[in-house]
């Protein structure tokens, strides 16, 4: 009888000491719960996140990449809730998004400036450009800027010395050539080289078309005057302190997401986390 009492005590504390290791296990399994992350991105870049991804594991972040084609959807999805964070853009585009549609996203980190091209199906040099030519540029006002800035840097055209920080093409003083503009999308600048004689057109929607940066017939720049330029992550307002999204930009910022950028753009992107200009 005894022996039998002690084996049902010694069965007892068994279970309780295993009901308690099953307990602490879960409280431990619940404090490691993955959180999930959504990431809006031009869907050029998907094998770059797709090394993010893998990165931020190991810090039980579940990273959700969700693909655009367009440069105006991620920014809607992000102040609508449906997007935790989005990395498309640089400061200038995010700049006016806010200002048009009364939104506060802000920037979170720095991932690479992307140099814009200037592409052509008739021609390989830029000086064989010939008198009433067609010139496909990007129609939201911070990338038909820059294309401007661009065709000016060329020797194409002339901009009147204003004060505005985003001329368009009311500000163009001298056209030489008697250029004909047209503003697209800018996802659209690389399917109109067909109907141009040159499309100006904007890194990740070049990489998108399968258009080498070794046939641009001409390159922007990168130098300090460059820096609003450089693409970034972001996040709303409220966000911009998460803890979270930093360990995402941070995963990001590393040397294995560098190799990719590099292995996908080659000469079309570089990262500014780690260079110098």
């Amino acid at each position: 009888m005894k022996n039998l009492k002690k084996i049902i005590k010694k069965s007892l504390l068994w279970v309780t000491c295993l009901g308690l290791i099953v307990l602490i296990a879960g409280c431990g399994n619940k404090n490691a719960q993955d959180k999930t992350v959504k990431v809006g991105i031009n869907n050029a870049d998907t094998p770059i996140w797709k090394v993010v991804q893998k990165q931020v594991k190991k810090d039980h972040i579940k990273l959700k990449i969700v693909e655009f084609s367009d440069y105006n959807q991620p920014n809607t999805a992000l102040a609508q809730g449906e997007l935790d964070i989005n990395a498309y853009q640089h400061q200038f585009f995010l700049n006016n998004w806010n200002k048009a549609h009364h939104t506060h996203l802000v920037a979170i980190g720095n991932t690479v400036i992307q140099p814009m091209t200037i592409y052509s199906n008739k021609i390989i040099n830029i000086k064989q450009l010939k008198s009433g030519a067609k010139v496909s540029l990007p129609n939201d006002a911070s990338n038909e800027a820059r294309a401007l800035q661009l065709l000016e840097a060329a020797g194409l055209i002339t901009l009147r010395n204003t004060n505005k920080k985003l001329p368009s093409t009311k500000d163009i003083q001298a056209n030489k050539l008697a250029l004909k503009f047209s503003v697209l999308d800018a996802a659209q600048t690389a399917h109109s080289l067909n109907d141009v004689d040159i499309a100006v057109v904007n890194g990740n929607v070049a990489n998108a078309a399968k258009l080498s940066p070794k046939k641009a017939i001409y390159k922007e720049k990168v130098s300090q005057k460059s820096k609003p330029w450089i693409n970034i992550i972001v996040a709303n307002k409220k966000d911009k302190n998460n803890a979270t999204y930093k360990k995402v930009v941070k995963a990001f910022q590393t040397p294995a997401v560098a190799k990719e950028i590099k292995h996908v753009y080659g000469q079309g992107a570089v990262t500014v986390w780690n260079s110098k200009f």
